[in-house]
């Protein structure tokens, strides 16, 4: 209890080891089920399932060490949703890597936001883009994750004479989900403690009973690492002389340090230490670099992290005692391996439509920053990529500056951002 009381200043923060445990209890309960969607999203990419699921546990595991011991703040850091598509949809889908290149893409972009967090270039970033932009990520980021969870689910489909038409209303997988999404709606309002995990859970049986999910014999031990050892550490620099390669990177980390920054920000006001935010970014950096490395799409400070600072967590012992408790949860692969994407996809619409509460920080009177947001918004979830979307937009948005004579407004930064992505699109389409 003393080298605790050492390590992580308890008595000058406010705080017990019994509410820091609780805190991190409370903190594992909010934000497990990424274990199961995580996973769910990489085995798109070509991930093998269990493999995924081992990714996550141990990404989320040193995350939640490193933060907690780097910065001795409360916060989480796991896979982050969004991000997790944009691997998966984006950069392997649409963008034509193999996922051990885009595995390749992630360690890269770790290295450009480790240069960014231990740098003033954190904070010239950040200035230089606007708000507005950076609301309109979120938002369209949310839209492709409905998109994704309805598609999932079988509620759209691919239609012929229209992009997208309503899929077989009578199947028993969309039932479960929409009765899913309803259970997750409720629980998520009424605030009950692990909401978004509880309602994997009844939507899962919900699915047995459809017979919208196979039931194995269950097992509960250490499970094989042959297949994982197939992942970790499995990134491909078969592309890495490609400019396009080196672009997604860019695209990435810009992503991340955008998201980041304004997740960090959040968190540290809460606990009323905006000192500590250097610090934070620095340890969420270190993260995504090893997010590569174990197998999985990058880390991000997780919005969850509110749950554990509302429950009393003051320290980075409440992430610490998170990170133990991910790891214990790879004794139970062969029950997060049952779940069906039925119970899944209701937690994506929700995440994606609290995503969108954004959009009202978005200023529509003035068109100059609103038309290049609204064209983020728009292009993210209908082009499938957060890249070419968020692309269109930091193109768009100092042109229309320029046409209007206000290009003095913008931040040098801004212009070479614009500039790589346009270069992007000559060299990807024109060649």
């Amino acid at each position: 209890m003393i080298k605790l009381e050492r390590l992580f200043k308890l008595s000058q923060y406010g705080t017990t080891f019994g509410k820091e445990l609780s805190a991190g209890f409370i903190s594992y309960i909010t934000v497990v089920y990424i274990i199961i969607v995580n996973s769910t999203i990489l085995a798109v990419a070509g991930i093998p399932l269990e493999a995924g699921i081992i990714a996550t546990i141990l990404t989320s595991f040193f995350g939640c060490l490193v933060i907690g011991l780097w910065s001795n703040t409360p916060m989480l850091l796991i896979p982050g949703m969004g991000l997790n598509a944009m691997f998966t949809y984006t950069i392997v889908q649409s963008g034509g890597f193999t996922w051990q290149e885009a595995l390749a893409v992630v360690f890269v972009a770790g290295i450009i936001f480790v240069i960014i967090a231990f740098t003033p270039l954190a904070k010239i970033i950040t200035s230089s883009i606007p708000d507005s932009l950076k609301e309109a990520i979120s938002v369209g980021i949310g839209i492709l994750l409905i998109l994704i969870g309805f598609d999932n689910a079988g509620i759209i489909t691919n239609s012929e004479h229209t992009l997208l038409a309503i899929g077989d209303l009578s199947s028993p997988s969309v039932i479960v989900t929409f009765i899913g999404l309803i259970i997750t709606i409720f629980l998520f309002i009424k605030n009950v403690p692990g909401n978004l995990l509880l309602s994997i859970f009844i939507t899962s049986a919900l699915a047995l009973l459809f017979g919208g999910a196979k039931v194995e014999k269950l097992t509960f031990s250490t499970p094989s690492f042959t297949e994982y050892f197939s992942v970790f550490g499995q990134m491909s620099w078969g592309q890495v002389g490609n400019f396009i390669f080196w672009l997604t990177s860019i695209s990435l980390a810009m992503v991340l340090v955008f998201e980041n920054i304004g997740l960090i920000h959040g968190h540290t006001k809460m606990l009323k230490r905006p000192e500590s935010s250097k610090k934070s970014l620095q340890a969420t950096a270190v993260s995504v670099l090893s997010s590569g490395v174990f197998g999985t799409s990058p880390t991000v400070a997780s919005v969850e992290s509110a749950a554990g600072i509302t429950a009393g967590g003051r320290t980075g012992l409440t992430s610490v005692i998170t990170g133990f408790l991910f790891l214990a949860s790879i004794l139970f692969i062969p029950v997060i391996k049952m779940v069906p994407s039925s119970a899944v996809s209701p937690v994506l619409i929700l995440i994606g439509i609290l995503m969108l509460q954004n959009i009202v920080h978005i200023s529509m009177d003035d068109l100059t920053e609103s038309f290049p947001a609204l064209l983020i918004i728009v292009l993210i979830p209908l082009t499938y990529s957060i890249a070419d979307g968020m692309a269109i937009g930091f193109i768009i948005y100092p042109l229309m500056k320029l046409l209007m004579g206000q290009g003095k407004e913008i931040h040098p930064a801004l212009y070479m951002i614009a500039l790589l992505f346009i270069s992007n699109f000559i060299i990807q389409y024109a060649f």
